[in-house]
């Protein structure tokens, strides 16, 4: 099974036929997992958390939407057998702990709903233990072995989340600059499969810091990184444009 790294977007994204239709393509593609292992860039917590493996709520991390967006249900099962999994391979690395009341984020849920709307398949989310590339990508490799058992890693962010210096907040609106700079570097950078470059995109990547003045959205990426099954092989990039400006690049790796 592959891993995946998502921009997700706002819950308007699964209004964009483009992105949607992509994402649909992009499932069909691929086997139908045994179970969905999500970090998402909106729960950053230390030691590393894992949510709810019985009923699945959903967290509605956001404000300002259409009512209909607030109204969202998706009854995906529970992996308890996958936390257990998760538990043992990670704990000889960093301490593991549950939060059980904590559901799935935006981050996890939006991209799900389109990708697999019939909530069929059981998900579990992982919460962001660090920030750090280096121990992110060594997350992702300790999960890697989940991958031969048919689960799905997805590390979801965005490319680009410069939201403070956002002026115009149209769908269609032109990516800035700085966002086009960044999206241009991160396709060579993945294509070139160089992960110490990517590593050091704080100081190496043009349009820092506008494309992250936080950089949870771009941490999700390493620990799907982490869990290729080579370190140097090219990242396959499915999804690239922008909505709002922002960066939708998007890949898996082998």
């Amino acid at each position: 099974m592959p891993a995946l790294y998502l921009s997700h977007g706002a819950p308007p994204l699964v209004d964009d036929a483009l992105w949607t239709s992509q994402l649909r393509a992009l499932a069909g593609e691929l086997p139908t997992p045994k179970a969905i292992l999500v970090v998402s860039a909106h729960w950053e917590s230390a030691p590393l958390m894992l949510g709810a493996t019985t009923t699945i709520p959903l967290v509605y991390d956001f404000g300002g939407f259409d009512r209909r967006f607030y109204d969202v249900t998706y009854a995906a099962p529970g992996a308890p057998e996958l936390a257990a999994q998760v538990e043992k391979l990670v704990s000889g690395d960093q301490a593991v702990a549950r939060q059980e009341a904590r559901g799935l984020d935006h981050g996890a849920y939006v991209p799900l709903t389109v990708m697999y709307p019939d909530a069929s398949v059981p998900v579990l989310q992982m919460s962001l233990p660090t920030l750090d590339p280096a121990k992110l990508l060594r997350l992702g490799e300790r999960l890697r072995p989940l991958r031969e058992e048919g689960v799905l890693i997805i590390g979801s962010g965005f490319a680009t989340h410069g939201l403070p210096f956002l002026r115009d907040f149209r769908a269609e609106a032109a990516a800035p600059g700085w966002s086009k700079d960044f999206d241009a570097w991160l396709a060579e950078v993945l294509a070139a499969g160089d992960l110490d470059q990517l590593a050091d995109f704080q100081r190496r990547a043009p349009g820092m810091p506008y494309a992250h003045p936080t950089t949870e959205h771009f941490a999700p990426m390493f620990v799907t990184l982490g869990a290729a099954t080579s370190s140097e092989a090219a990242p396959d990039q499915l999804i690239d444009g922008y909505w709002m400006g922002l960066a939708k690049r998007s890949f898996q790796v082998a």
